[in-house]
């Protein structure tokens, strides 16, 4: 009792924890098993907040893929990971959900999410496992770094208490939804212990389109379709992926277009063009007899009204304006070379890209602390001794489908690890 009373009238811990989400919440299970006095440092109310609506409440937990695959999933510093996922890799998330009582299953592409189709099943495992581990949550905004003689001594919380500690884990998270407590406060403790903040930027963020006729299919979701991503400064293909998109008001958004965004590094206006194959399941002669018995049934009505076999009917305007071919003709009056261009147009329906959406629509923030200034063998900043960075504060981004909160767990997972291990 006497110990538990010291902790609570003058915070001194072993490990401070600064940042509640699922980076966070690994870190400080992981030092408290060790035997670390560790606190956790949460400004909302409830720990996990950002997590409860990853996968649209369905949490994408991970992607269950080797280590290799992994690391090729992520375009952003990719190579500064191998140590922390070899640490604790998809697998062993998965062991430590299914240890956690959660059960889980894998679907297409390799996405894991709980057998339950809810995010609050992990977030629920995840909070009890750090009551479980002996860590002490306070609900504190912290504003500032103690560091004294080139080594982190603790923080200072916006409340004015001083919580002291003989190392501190930063992983409060970037700046994609800010509702959420992700407002870039890693990047200002960052700043202050004297690290380089790579700018943040949008990644896995819906892009805005110049075609105006993007706004006409509105709500038009896609299934089974393959997008190739053009860099048109670099005149090459930076980007093949297959899946579902979705048309907006300001352009398109989707699985295959959200990491589509994250190849993107250095967007510039019309720099980049996403060529939309409709029918991915057939090459382009098969296609080509496909519309020359559609045109053979319905040889005698007119063009627009002949492709409802084909295409989504809000599709079927657009793609008629498009081609150049009349509506109205009929379509045993399409000519050979009218129907091979229609064709071509339906395996590469081009988009141009005029911008990412506003970060803060972003899934993940892209830029953050720069990898180049911490070890990635335990994930401590080379600056300031005890002091340590985990998740989307780190200059690491990947994509959609279970990478980033990979990310979040391997490098919290090493984190935790390493300050008490």
């Amino acid at each position: 009792m006497k110990r538990l009373r010291r902790i609570r009238l003058k915070l001194e811990f072993d490990v401070a924890v600064v940042g509640g989400g699922p980076a966070g919440m690994m870190a400080a299970a992981s030092a408290a098993k060790l035997g670390a006095r560790t606190v956790l440092l949460e400004k909302n109310a409830k720990l996990g907040r950002k997590l409860m609506i990853t996968g649209k409440g369905r949490c994408n937990v991970c992607n269950q893929c080797d280590v290799q695959s992994f690391i090729g999933a992520i375009p952003g510093n990719g190579r500064f990971l191998y140590s922390a996922v070899n640490r604790f890799s998809p697998l062993d998330t998965m062991d430590y959900f299914e240890g956690l009582h959660v059960p889980l299953k894998t679907e297409r592409g390799n996405r894991v999410f709980p057998v339950s189709d809810r995010a609050a099943d992990i977030v629920d495992a995840m909070r009890e496992d750090v009551e479980a581990s002996g860590v002490h949550v306070l609900q504190e905004d912290i504003k500032a770094l103690i560091i004294k003689d080139g080594a982190v001594k603790g923080v200072k919380a916006a409340s004015g208490k001083r919580i002291q500690s003989d190392g501190v884990i930063v992983a409060c998270g970037g700046l994609s939804y800010p509702g959420t407590g992700s407002t870039g406060d890693g990047y200002r403790l960052a700043r202050q212990a004297g690290h380089t903040i790579v700018p943040p930027r949008p990644s896995l963020v819906p892009l805005v389109c110049r075609e105006d006729w993007c706004q006409e299919l509105q709500g038009l979701s896609l299934r089974n379709i393959a997008v190739q991503v053009i860099d048109r400064k670099q005149g090459k293909e930076i980007y093949r992926d297959f899946g579902e998109m979705l048309f907006t008001h300001f352009g398109v958004s989707g699985p295959v277009i959200l990491s589509a965004s994250a190849h993107m590094r250095d967007l510039a206006p019309e720099r980049y063009e996403i060529h939309i194959d409709l029918k991915p399941g057939l090459n382009f002669e098969q296609l080509d007899l496909r519309l020359q018995r559609d045109f053979q049934k319905f040889q005698n009505r007119d063009f627009s009204n002949s492709l409802q076999e084909l295409l989504p009917k809000k599709l079927i305007p657009v793609a008629v304006n498009l081609s150049g071919i009349p509506g109205e003709k009929k379509c045993h009056q399409i000519s050979r070379q009218e129907r091979m261009n229609f064709g071509r147009l339906l395996k590469s329906l081009p988009v141009t890209i005029s911008g990412f959406r506003p970060i803060e629509e972003a899934i993940v923030t892209a830029g953050g602390v720069s990898v180049h200034e911490l070890s990635p063998k335990t994930m401590e900043s080379k600056l300031v001794k005890g002091l340590f960075f985990a998740g989307e504060v780190l200059d690491v981004d990947g994509y959609t489908g279970g990478f980033n909160l990979q990310i979040a767990f391997s490098t919290g997972y090493l984190a935790g690890n390493s300050i008490w291990g």
